[in-house]
């Protein structure tokens, strides 16, 4: 990334169409206080076997479930957890369920809500509903009870169709997950173990290990082309937040596709939400060939925190996930990039040994706030849709922007695999 958080300074002024920019909040219009994504929410066509499949390849573990024999007569969901990262996965138990069969025919497996853990969900819910009108509610506030204490939660529609937000307030609450889910826990972290939606632990980790992946770092969603503005006007007119960074189709293109990008924040930014859309160009971007497939706008990536990004990677290979490939003329451009920064006055190194970065490929940006290293799996699914990023950062805040063109490029030679370009 060219620039720093220095630009800052520039939130007086309209954000350049033709440079990354970062922009300042400006007046706090909410008084709801964000802490984190409380959890990701699934509709897919098996629970079961989705949860499997992020427990076995990116280890997860077991969190709670409901189900028939927790009272759920007409949805399944089973729960995984991996440091703070909470995914649910939901299927239908019955056939009539027209919801998720709609959304599951129009989008195939996909995340249906993207839930935010606050200090004041009814207080969320309501400005939500007085900013955006009646028509944005999902489900009024509601306190869920059990033995383990109480959760308030509230949905509302999201910018964009088929997708939810959800407000989540569960400092009273101590269980594994949401009042009407059975602990699943494995035995020694909870009060599982036992019965249906029990574990007894994911065995690959006494082979291969854990990543060690800890929180969110962003959920990023695609959109056609002239409705990224939109979308993000009614995160800062509905929920009170604001532009934190932002680059155009100048600096995010290859020789065939390009893409704008907007990312919003809550106040404090703590939660960060890329909106793309993409630019005309001499074939189908990526961004495009999300929308054909998906059947529209969603979330297109979900980027994954760890601290130690090569350990995270090579355990993450160890179980077989695989991820998209730059070539090795990448990093020779990267030497050369690091070696100029570095001699320069307060210039920037990364800490990471450059060769075992390049044997797992990870892609490396940085500026002269710090670095962030960052790499992208391949579809996790049958369509070519949703993908998990992994991200470490070291002072840097930004979405590696230096490396789109390589990622762009990388993208572009799987879409012509696919005979999609």
């Amino acid at each position: 990334m060219a620039f720093g958080r220095h630009l800052l300074l520039l939130f007086a002024l309209p954000l350049n169409p033709t440079m990354t920019s970062y922009a300042k909040p400006g007046v706090r219009t909410t008084s709801v206080n964000y802490s984190a994504f409380d959890h990701l929410h699934f509709y897919v066509g098996n629970a079961a076997q989705a949860a499997a499949y992020y427990i076995t390849r990116f280890g997860f573990s077991p969190l709670a479930y409901r189900g028939l024999e927790t009272g759920s007569r007409s949805i399944l969901t089973h729960v995984v957890k991996q440091g703070d990262i909470t995914l649910a996965f939901s299927s239908a138990l019955t056939p009539d369920n027209a919801d998720m069969s709609r959304h599951l025919a129009a989008h195939g497996d996909g995340v249906h809500d993207v839930a935010f853990r606050v200090d004041d969900a009814a207080a969320a819910y309501a400005m939500a509903v007085e900013a955006g009108g009646p028509d944005v509610s999902v489900s009024p506030p509601q306190e869920l009870k059990d033995e383990s204490g109480a959760v308030t939660v509230a949905t509302i529609r999201a910018a964009w169709p088929d997708t939810t937000h959800t407000f989540v307030q569960r400092s009273a609450y101590e269980g594994a997950f949401l009042p009407g889910y059975r602990d699943s826990r494995p035995a020694g972290e909870g009060n599982g173990g036992g019965g249906r939606g029990g574990s007894v632990g994911d065995p690959l980790v006494t082979l291969v290990g854990t990543p060690g992946l800890g929180v969110i770092d962003h959920v990023v969603s695609n959109h056609a082309d002239g409705n990224m503005e939109g979308v993000v006007s009614w995160y800062e007119r509905v929920l009170g937040w604001h532009r934190f960074w932002s680059v155009d189709d100048k600096q995010m293109h290859t020789e065939y596709s390009a893409l704008r990008s907007v990312v919003v924040a809550d106040p404090d930014e703590v939660i960060k939400m890329p909106i793309n859309e993409p630019a005309p160009g001499r074939r189908r971007s990526q961004i495009q060939e999300y929308l054909d497939y998906y059947g529209g706008a969603g979330v297109q990536h979900v980027a994954l925190r760890t601290t130690d990004i090569l350990r995270a990677v090579s355990t993450l290979r160890a179980r077989g996930v695989t991820f998209i490939t730059v070539p090795g003329t990448y990093y020779e451009d990267l030497r050369r990039r690091l070696a100029v920064a570095a001699a320069e006055p307060g210039g920037v190194s990364v800490a990471e040994d450059l060769d075992a970065l390049q044997e797992l490929g990870v892609l490396v940006d940085f500026d002269e706030t710090g670095y962030l290293l960052q790499i992208f799996t391949q579809p996790v699914g049958e369509r070519p849709t949703l993908f998990l990023e992994i991200i470490q950062r070291a002072g840097n805040e930004g979405f590696g922007v230096g490396n789109f063109k390589s990622l762009f490029e990388a993208i572009e030679r799987e879409q012509a695999s696919r005979n999609n370009l």
